[in-house]
């Protein structure tokens, strides 16, 4: 079996890449052209015989159909996306090319060469919006309502999956995933965020070697010591807002089962429960002793997003039945690995820094 992951230098490309491998695929891994190395979370695989990787880039049809008709792939993944909301508000028309036209350049070009490969397309809760059912869940039948640019261009996409299932029978699909996280997550996005802030927190007030008793001051400054050595308060937007949030490695696992049915559908891929920020904040610190975190912390309104989306609650009933999906991990324990990871990280950092 052979497969192609679009996006595979993200989170999710690599955990699929990962369970690819160990199901004796052969994967290649299409990675856009950057001046600067992006495959930081493939080093592992690299010099694995049955993984490759090649430049491409969903935008350029030219581009993907030539990847399609060489490698004449039995799977095609597609989890390239521009994926931060935020930043879908300050780039909307690449946010669309990338996001909704990307995948159109791959369905079209599964259609012409490869019609027999099976296609996978990552769309998102985001495009539920505001939409909730009356029982407080968000399901494969609930109506969609996107708040931003990245939700509406994944939501066309999402569409698009589901003509070209209808009009021409390909095998296409759309995994509508809720927030998932793991260690291997962009620092830019809000639970990174949080622990690689906490991680670093902890390892700083150990190199203090003083018990946690850090004074707060007008310029948001913590400092333990004296004010020549201090640490700035970890700066977050909405606190209240809730979302669904699961552990990556458990939902590729459904990318892969959903590719493996004899029907493609579409599946909601989510916990069932829902947290607020805060909870993620509380948990977080929980981990490494702390309590009391309010002062450590500053609402700043320049995160808040244009259009909020202040819930988001899965219902995945409908994979837990048909193709025998459930989450594997619990929320406290991804918190704890990813916090975990981020201090041994962040003093294996301070540990090259002292080096040079």
């Amino acid at each position: 079996m052979k497969a192609i992951i679009f996006g595979v230098t993200g989170q999710d490309g690599s955990y699929l890449s990962e369970l690819l491998l160990e199901k004796g695929y052969k994967v290649v891994g299409v990675n856009r052209r950057a001046s600067t190395n992006n495959t930081c979370r493939l080093e592992h695989l690299l010099d694995n015989k049955d993984f490759s990787l090649i430049e491409g880039d969903v935008t350029d049809f030219i581009n993907v159909s030539s990847i399609i008709n060489d490698q004449q792939p039995d799977e095609v993944y597609n989890l390239a996306a521009q994926s931060h909301v935020a930043t879908s508000f300050n780039e909307p028309v690449h946010t669309w090319r990338v996001d909704a036209e990307g995948p159109l350049n791959i369905l079209e070009s599964v259609r012409r060469y490869s019609f027999n490969a099976k296609f996978y397309q990552a769309s998102t809760s985001e495009m539920f919006g505001k939409s909730v059912d009356q029982d407080g869940y968000q399901r494969e039948t609930t109506q969609f309502e996107p708040q931003s640019p990245y939700a509406i261009a994944k939501l066309a996409a999402h569409h698009k999956v589901r003509i070209y299932r209808e009009a021409y029978g390909m095998y296409a699909c759309s995994g509508i995933l809720f927030n998932h996280e793991s260690e291997r997550r962009g620092e830019k996005f809000v639970s990174r965020k949080i622990t690689k802030w906490v991680a670093e927190f902890k390892n700083w007030l150990n190199d203090e070697n003083k018990p946690f008793d850090a004074q707060i001051d007008q310029d948001n400054i913590i400092s333990v010591m004296h004010p020549d050595r201090t640490f700035p308060k970890l700066r977050l937007g909405n606190l209240d807002a809730a979302r669904d949030w699961g552990y990556a490695p458990d939902y590729v696992k459904a990318m892969w089962v959903m590719l493996q049915q004899e029907q493609a559908e579409d599946y909601v891929i989510a916990t069932g429960t829902s947290r607020t920020v805060r909870d993620f904040i509380r948990i977080a610190f929980d981990f490494i002793g702390i309590k009391e975190w309010e002062n450590l912390v500053v609402v700043d309104p320049e995160f808040y997003r244009p259009a909020e989306v202040e819930f988001l609650h899965g219902d995945y009933n409908k994979a837990k039945a048909e193709i025998g999906w459930s989450p594997e991990t619990s929320f406290n324990e991804m918190v704890k690995r990813m916090v975990e990871h981020d201090i041994n990280n962040s003093k294996k950092c301070q540990q090259n820094t002292t080096l040079t």
